[in-house]
């Protein structure tokens, strides 16, 4: 069966490959893969910057983006043949830390976690591919042709959660969210705002192309001012960045509302500078009762919640995210960039 592979750690190693068809255990489903979506981390392995094959092997299977419909069940399981699922992508270490035994292996404290197509785990960019059933997540019938969307969509429902959970340190009624950022998780960030009856604020740097319209159709309201300008105007009571561009990061910390909660969800890249008043940034903070906190990854309980939210969204929006689909036989073309592209999607079927 085809499959798209890489190289850990090796640049210009992507290929679509023939490797034997998995044979599922006895807890786990055997799925027929739809569609994959690719997203930086993907691209970032592929070009060599990291990744981990599983013990004993050469090459990655990659996909962490994953929708397929069922074709064995375990019996006793809650799926069913022709059931829709995504796999949950990361697994709790083995030791395992507190975090993990818990169930609350988005928050390993070790490092020990192994990921799917990321880390010690080959991924779901295969034709066919096993889940143990308790990292299978059902997705909607109706949801099929943007069911690949339920994991990045579990990253931001778990950014919710913890910005929820932060806010209620104090009494905490927000009104005003900005998003930096309008790829798919700055959309599907203010799409968890929205549906949240928020006032929601987008800012991006780009001009044309399908961002703008994106957001005006959810009701919010799209920027391309500079980050400090923007922020200072509306003066958010939450942020949800998702750039990870360094000097950004820092202009919506300084200007945020008193008691506001900012939520870094995108990773910078390393190597560049910037002179920074550490102590002007740190009084602010201090002063006026603002926290920042980093957020990655989602358990279990997350794929229910974005599972939740996809199911009471217009499906043509979300469609509207999805901005090419090419075939697996050409998989290399989705890792190249093109002017207007939002999400890019890998498809089997």
């Amino acid at each position: 069966m085809r499959a798209l592979t890489v190289v850990p750690g090796k640049a210009d190693s992507l290929r679509v490959c023939d490797i034997p068809e998995p044979e599922p255990g006895p807890d786990e489903l055997l799925v027929r893969a739809l569609a994959l979506g690719v997203c930086g981390t993907d691209k970032e392995i592929a070009a060599g910057d990291y990744g981990d094959a599983p013990p004993g092997a050469d090459r990655l299977v990659l996909g962490h983006e994953s929708l397929g419909r069922v074709e064995r069940a375990p019996a006793g399981s809650e799926f069913s043949s022709g059931d829709l699922v995504v796999g949950v992508v990361r697994r709790p270490d083995p030791v395992p830390c507190g975090a993990c035994a818990a169930g609350e292996f988005d928050m390993c404290r070790n490092g020990r976690y192994t990921e799917r197509g990321i880390r010690r785990l080959d991924g779901y960019g295969s034709e066919l591919w096993t889940v143990d059933s308790h990292y299978a997540a059902g997705v909607d019938a109706r949801l099929e042709p943007v069911g690949m969307l339920l994991e990045p969509t579990s990253v931001v429902a778990k950014a919710w959660e913890q910005i929820e959970r932060i806010g209620e340190r104090a009494w905490f009624r927000p009104e005003r969210v900005l998003v930096t950022g309008a790829g798919p998780i700055g959309l599907l960030a203010a799409l968890l705002g929205v549906q949240r009856g928020l006032d929601v604020h987008v800012l991006d740097r780009v001009t044309g192309g399908p961002k703008p319209g994106l957001v005006s159709d959810l009701g919010a309201t799209y920027h391309t001012d500079d980050a400090a300008t923007v922020a200072e105007r509306i003066q958010p009571d939450v942020v949800v960045e998702a750039t990870g561009v360094g000097a950004l990061v820092f202009d919506v910390m300084r200007h945020a509302s008193a008691c506001g909660i900012v939520c870094l969800t995108g990773v910078s890249s390393t190597g560049r500078r910037l002179s920074v008043d550490a102590g002007a940034v740190n009084r602010e903070l201090v002063l006026e009762n603002n926290v920042v906190f980093g957020s990655v990854n989602a358990n279990r309980r997350h794929y229910r919640q974005a599972a939740e939210s996809l199911t009471k969204s217009d499906v043509d929006w979300l469609e509207r995210l999805i901005t090419r689909r090419v075939p697996a036989d050409r998989a290399a073309d989705a890792f190249t960039a093109e002017e207007d592209d939002v999400k890019v999607v890998v498809t089997f079927d």
